[in-house]
């Protein structure tokens, strides 16, 4: 009998654990890093492959929610290549952006165990060029009539330029670690201005004043979280059941000499008042009864329905260790009367009950959790 006792405690302990272990962690908003490097290309140019140069680029940025983030990236390259009319010529530039990143994935929900992330990304900048030496050679040497150089008119050969630019793109985020990611970009990126690779855009025998001079980026490198990226969901205490051990049988006691005594008279039976006591928890911003503790309300409505009798007390708790005084008085109003409302539902009269709510000013318990709390004393 006792060993099935034991037995019973041990199993519904195992359960509780395994409940709490399969708690999601919730999402905590966090900076992060990332470091890439790749190639980019022009693709205005008559021939794409031949502009392909190594770019690189380094982002920081914080993530919001688990949908957006927000990153300043600067992206540069060395030697990019420019082609007209078969002449070539090299410049550098560094791009400095402010980007949008929205996780497609996390739309409709986030998941901790989810490894795999597909992020829009939308942003704009300034792109900053230098070291255009070889375009001017290149022309003078040619022969050719000068293009659009940087910041000048025909003739007044400048070495700098700043573009407005816009891009758009596409993030594939792999998670290898808690805080660590593999991530391949590809972003498309619009210099605003016709000057940045000092070539006009034409359509027949007219040229345009202005148009974009596109490029395309692709970068393969590592994303690192900082701080704590997730926070861990406060599970429900669960309650051990307690196991009444059977006192051994005492030895029967030797039986008393028979002493003949008066007979009292019998005095009146004076029946104690039945009481209960009921203790309902809760999880953090919890205000509704779970289905774990629906039991303890059930037990409280059998006891009153079969003492008619008695009267209930219904009195709200919140713990003082999260929240403040304003909030934590109306989680522990709606605490009580969730509890309240559960008896009137079953048929006590609501003259019986009596709702009251303490908010944190009470701490019941020395316990803070256990301070998320309905207790209805019956009698």
């Amino acid at each position: 009998m006792k060993f099935g006792k034991y037995l019973l405690a041990a199993a519904l302990m195992i359960s509780g654990v395994a409940a709490q272990a399969q708690e999601e962690p919730e999402f905590n908003h966090h900076w992060f890093l990332q470091f890439q490097g790749g190639a980019n290309g022009a693709l205005d140019q008559a021939d794409f492959l031949k502009t392909i140069k190594p770019t690189a680029q380094f982002a920081v940025g914080y993530q919001f929610t688990p949908v957006w983030a927000l990153r300043l990236a600067f992206n540069g390259a060395w030697q990019q290549m420019g082609i007209s009319n078969d002449y070539k010529y090299t410049y550098n530039y560094i791009a400095p952006a402010l980007d949008v990143k929205i996780n497609l994935m996390n739309v409709c929900g986030y998941k901790s165990s989810r490894i795999f992330g597909l992020n829009l990304i939308v942003g704009a900048g300034v792109n900053y060029g230098f070291k255009n030496d070889r375009a001017d050679d290149v022309i003078t040497a040619a022969g050719l009539q000068p293009f659009h150089y940087w910041n000048g008119k025909i003739g007044d050969f400048k070495k700098q330029q700043f573009n407005p630019l816009g891009r758009v793109g596409l993030d594939l985020d792999f998670k290898v670690a808690k805080r660590l990611s593999i991530n391949l970009e590809g972003i498309l990126n619009a210099a605003i201005l016709d000057k940045y690779n000092s070539r006009k855009i034409k359509d027949g025998k007219k040229n345009f004043p202005f148009g974009p001079d596109y490029y395309i980026t692709a970068m393969l490198g590592l994303k690192v979280a900082l701080g704590q990226v997730e926070k861990e969901v406060e599970p429900e205490p669960v309650v051990a059941p307690v196991v009444v051990e059977e006192p051994a049988p005492e030895p029967e006691p030797e039986p008393a000499p028979v002493v003949v005594k008066e007979t009292p008279k019998p005095q009146p039976i004076v029946k104690a008042a039945p009481e209960m006591k009921t203790e309902i928890f809760y999880a953090i911003r919890g205000t509704k009864v779970t289905a774990e503790e629906q039991y303890k309300v059930d037990n409280l409505i059998t006891f009153l329905q079969t003492n008619p009798e008695t009267k209930v007390t219904v009195t709200g708790y919140a713990d003082a260790g999260t929240g403040n005084a304003k909030v934590n008085q109306k989680y522990s109003e709606q605490r009580a009367e969730n509890v309240a409302k559960a008896l009137t539902a079953a048929g006590i009269d609501a003259s019986r009950i009596t709702v009251d709510a303490k908010g944190d000013t009470v701490q019941p318990f020395s316990e803070n959790d256990k301070n998320r709390v309905t207790i209805a004393i019956a009698k």
